[in-house]
């Protein structure tokens, strides 16, 4: 039997009335309920136990490796230099494995002040490390086949031709930075739930309506995707 892995990332600091939490669960629901004994779900929160930020250890030793180009986790755990070297690897290392081993990136990305969590940015910074996701012999990808399914949750309207449409560093940062890591764009998945602050934020009161619907028809979109793999 073929397994296949999902990968589950919240970056909330919300807890019970979290949307972005809600809908990644909504969707490792359903993956899970596909695959069966099948499928692996591994879950790590961001919020809960935070990934430390790179220090400047880890630039040192990123430099280095990427001098090299390519490299798998071994080569790069050969390069390492001194306790700080050590111990960023360490931090490190087991991150980027665990993002190589998946199939499936599931990621709860809430907008904080424009921008995605700083627990996510952490996780971000961890696993690009310059070569280990790219393969040794033939500088492709390793992401290329990975299918990523971002859920994309704001308090306030950020579509095109919104006021706040040129507010948005949550989406199009995403989108950058898994294209280049080389997810293929057929793969990049964003959903998106709006206005979710409509509910008790007095001055978006009006907007309720299409809050619903807009958290509606991403609990949609993400069964469709949970059903296609």
């Amino acid at each position: 039997m073929t397994t296949t892995t999902l990968l589950h990332l919240d970056s909330s600091t919300g807890a019970g009335d979290s949307v972005s939490r809600a809908l990644t669960a909504r969707f490792a629901a359903a993956w899970r309920a596909r695959h069966g004994t099948a499928g692996r779900h591994r879950h790590r929160d961001l919020a809960a136990d935070p990934v430390p930020v790179v220090r400047a250890a880890y630039e040192s030793l990123g430099r280095r490796a990427g001098a090299r180009g390519a490299l798998p986790p071994d080569a790069v755990a050969a390069l390492v230099e001194g306790a700080g070297e050590e111990r960023e690897w360490a931090l490190t290392r087991p991150l980027v494995e665990e993002l190589r081993a998946a199939d499936t990136l599931l990621l709860g990305a809430p907008m904080y002040n424009f921008t995605v969590s700083a627990g996510l940015k952490a996780w971000i910074d961890r696993v690009t490390f310059p070569g280990v996701l790219h393969d040794p012999g033939t500088g492709e990808a390793l992401l290329r086949d990975t299918r990523v399914v971002v859920v994309a949750t704001r308090g306030g309207g950020y579509g095109p031709g919104t006021p706040r449409e040129h507010c948005d560093f949550q989406v199009p940062y995403l989108r950058a930075h898994f294209g280049n890591l080389g997810v293929a764009a057929e793969n990049l998945h964003v959903v998106v739930a709006e206005l979710t602050r409509a509910a008790d934020d007095p001055a978006l009161a009006g907007l309720r309506p299409l809050a619903a619907r807009s958290l509606a028809d991403a609990g949609a979109r993400l069964d469709a995707l949970a059903a296609a793999g």
